[in-house]
């Protein structure tokens, strides 16, 4: 058992590290809201939606929907809408310590964006299909839900790491200088996914 809690730690880590608009998104609200409690709705966001997945990944559901030709075309198309959208409205987005009456995203906005770019996100459910829900094969009974609760686990600690770490360069930024920028470079990596979805959806007519 103690194998496949280590296993599922590291193949979390490994597939929620590098740079992705899931990743920058919750950094950026981190950074951008005033306290820290303002981020809590995207963190407990991603974080479900993390959870979500990596059970559909585990129990094979996931493998069964996205092996539907038409449900992929329908989810994809979505999918590359809804980052198109996102990404201008990070773009345009003030930070919040530029103006005290102004929120970043409000907790709604929060939970839809953070709900696009988890679920929405074709290359990431992917990753999670196939890395995740494969080498979840090679266990059972009680070895699996280690290997299964070790992977919700520390995406669940990582979501509230990375927006903490937000809070913190955000609190330093009294300009707001950082954040502006900060906008610019997560609205970029949203529309790239988007990009890549739109390369799919081309290769799939």
């Amino acid at each position: 058992m103690l194998a496949a809690l280590l296993h599922g730690i590291a193949l979390a880590f490994g597939l929620i590290l590098p740079l992705g608009a899931q990743n920058v998104f919750v950094f950026n609200q981190g950074a951008s809201q005033p306290k820290f409690r303002g981020a809590i709705p995207v963190i407990i966001t991603a974080s479900l939606c993390d959870t979500l997945l990596i059970l559909l990944a585990v129990l094979g559901v996931s493998v069964i929907v996205l092996s539907i030709p038409a449900l992929q075309v329908i989810f994809y198309l979505i999918g590359l809408l809804f980052l198109m959208y996102m990404g201008w409205s990070v773009w345009k987005s003030e930070p919040a310590n530029l103006d005290a009456k102004k929120a970043a995203m409000s907790p709604k906005k929060q939970i839809l964006f953070a709900m696009s770019v988890s679920l929405l996100n074709p290359h990431a459910i992917l990753d999670t299909v196939g890395v995740i829900g494969m080498s979840s094969l090679g266990y059972s009974g009680a070895e699996k839900i280690a290997f299964t609760a070790a992977c919700i686990i520390v995406s669940w600690i990582w979501f509230f790491s990375l927006a903490t770490a937000g809070r913190a360069v955000g609190s330093l930024d009294t300009e707001g200088k950082f954040l502006k920028l900060l906008n610019k470079v997560s609205a970029l990596i949203i529309w790239g996914v988007a990009l890549y979805i739109a390369v799919q959806l081309y290769h799939m007519a």
